[in-house]
């Protein structure tokens, strides 16, 4: 096996890596402190559309973890970034909330509702039948259709919510056309993202808690990748996938003498 740079940059997830519902996992605090002591480029990565960087800082400095604003990428921005390289200044009809609404709009996107580019699916809490319906017909016209992110599901304290992959899968039905999907495990999220903090993939390291976004995003984008225990795959769950982690360790507090 080719011997690896040594790690300059590191991307990180958030759920299941830095916190788990809400709580922050321990060493979490120390491992944010000493990227930020040492100067090292990083980012803090969500598939979750809802929040804008702003917002999500907010939510991370209230649980003790001080991450900047610029160090936050999420679904939304690489969706934005993406749209703006491929068709600047165009036109979308957006189900979605001021995570990605904010993005598309400082990326010079128009949201529209009449004849639009495009028809972008984000996370929400309060998917209607209206909007469904529209952005159909609207695809069925010939709008271009893309999702933020391919999760089926997402967490809460009372279980599992519909994600924006099962909500896409309803509009493929109903369409017959598939999204473009911008999110982990596109490599194109991290390839945005290291590009945003200026960093390269050989020299930079993934972390994630899920085996099929987070390790698959890590592993095509030519990065290391380290799997936490900390959230959704467990030990037991890493043989039933065709590829494997660089590196597994029961939580962040593991990574921290890494930095």
């Amino acid at each position: 096996m080719t011997e690896r740079k040594p790690i300059e940059s590191w991307l990180t997830d958030m759920d299941g890596v830095l916190m788990h519902e809400g709580v922050p996992v321990p060493g979490a605090d120390a491992f944010i402190k000493k990227l930020r002591d040492t100067g090292k480029p990083f980012l803090v990565l969500t598939n979750n559309s809802i929040y804008t960087p702003r917002d999500l800082h907010a939510r991370l400095q209230r649980i003790g973890l001080e991450v900047p604003v610029g160090n936050i990428w999420t679904s939304a921005l690489a969706t934005a970034k993406f749209l703006d390289n491929q068709h600047p200044g165009g036109t979308a009809y957006v189900i979605g909330e001021a995570g990605l609404t904010t993005a598309l709009h400082e990326a010079g996107y128009v949201l529209t509702d009449s004849d639009p580019d495009f028809v972008i699916l984000g996370e929400t809490r309060t998917y209607s039948f209206e909007a469904l319906t529209r952005a159909i017909r609207l695809i069925n016209n010939g709008a271009r259709f893309i999702a933020t992110n391919p999760d089926n599901t997402g967490p809460s304290p009372e279980g599992a919510l519909p994600a924006t992959g099962s909500v896409a899968a309803l509009i493929t039905k109903a369409t017959g056309k598939d999204p473009y999907f911008v999110g982990k495990p596109n490599p194109l999220m991290m390839r945005t993202g290291l590009n945003a903090i200026g960093a390269h993939s050989e020299t930079s390291a993934m972390i994630g808690d899920r085996m099929d976004t987070d390790v698959l995003a890590g592993l095509e984008a030519g990065m290391e990748t380290f799997l936490v225990l900390t959230g959704l795959t467990g030990k037991d769950d890493i043989g039933r996938y065709p590829y494997r982690p660089t590196t597994v360790v029961d939580s962040i507090a593991d990574l921290v003498d890494l930095v």
